[in-house]
């Protein structure tokens, strides 16, 4: 019995817009049996009425759109700029190619002449000066090469230790002359030793120079006799307390305890690099002689003397 009333929900009813105008749904549907009271009654003409609008359609996308291996059409340059630009990539290849040629002929010329170009490698954190005694010095002569370089680097190490000695003196003594000494013992010894004996040497071993050699021979022994000198630091210039040896530093142990040890330690610095400058010089002398370089020597010194004679 209830079916008689049961909704068909197959048969079409009116469509309802909630955004349609009022009146048009009065007619459509009759008028509301409910009023709701003051609370819900709704003024004619305050809300403007909505039309029933639609969004255009978006514009269809290509059929390649979402294709990865598409073609992308990519402006090309012209035939003319082309051109130009491999023209300028073969002037240069050809100005690198000049340049790579300059090089080789200096590099050959200075080979010829027996130039060796010397690129700044030592230290490593901070090159100065170039030295590798691994792949420039014979063999048979890279130890000796070792202990050479071992007494510049002795001499660096004691003159900057001597400094710190001659501190303390200077603020225990008050005498700032002895300090400035110490300075220039140190910024004028260690480059010079290196110019005017360790590069002669090094020179001399990788070149096989006689001449050479004699240079090295000259002012090595200057360098032993400055060692020497500074370990006994007899009191000549300002009473000897610029050189931290042996004799300041038995006069200022009962003073100031501590600055005399700062002295004793300096003299046994200037000890050591001078008995391991020693062994050098001789080895080297014996190399010299054996070796025939100072035959040879005197050769090149007499084919001088007529020269300069002539």
């Amino acid at each position: 019995m209830a079916g008689r009333y049961d909704r068909n929900p197959f048969d079409e009813e009116e469509e309802v817009n909630p955004f349609a105008d009022g009146g048009a749904r009065g007619k459509a549907s009759g008028q509301s049996k409910f009023s709701g009271g003051s609370f819900f009654t709704s003024t004619t003409g305050s809300v403007p009425p909505v039309t029933n609008s639609r969004l255009s359609p978006l514009p269809p996308e290509p059929a390649d759109f979402y294709n990865p291996t598409a073609s992308v059409d990519i402006p090309l340059d012209s035939a003319s700029d082309l051109r130009k630009k491999e023209r300028e990539l073969q002037a240069k290849e050809a100005e690198l190619k000049r340049r790579e040629q300059d090089v080789r002929r200096k590099e050959e010329a200075a080979a010829r002449a027996g130039i060796v170009l010397e690129e700044r490698n030592w230290p490593p954190f901070f090159p100065i000066i170039h030295h590798d005694i691994a792949n420039e010095i014979p063999i048979h002569l890279q130890r000796l090469q070792y202990v050479a370089f071992t007494t510049l680097l002795g001499l660096f190490f004691t003159l900057l230790w001597n400094i710190i000695a001659v501190t303390t003196a200077w603020v225990k003594q008050g005498d700032p002359k002895i300090w400035f000494l110490a300075i220039i013992y140190f910024i004028s010894g260690v480059p010079g030793a290196y110019v005017l004996w360790y590069r002669p040497l090094y020179r001399a071993f990788r070149n096989e120079s006689a001449l050479t050699f004699g240079r090295f021979f000259l002012f090595y022994l200057l360098h032993i006799g400055f060692c020497i000198f500074a370990a006994v630091a007899p009191p000549v210039v300002f009473r000897g307390k610029s050189l931290a040896g042996i004799l300041p530093a038995v006069d200022l142990i009962g003073k100031h305890v501590l600055v005399g040890v700062f002295y004793f330690i300096g003299f046994g610095l200037f000890c050591v690099e001078s008995v391991l400058s020693v062994w050098v010089i001789q080895q080297v002398y014996m190399y010299f002689r054996g070796s025939g370089k100072a035959a040879e020597m005197k050769r090149e010194a007499a084919r001088g003397a007529l020269r300069a004679a002539i």
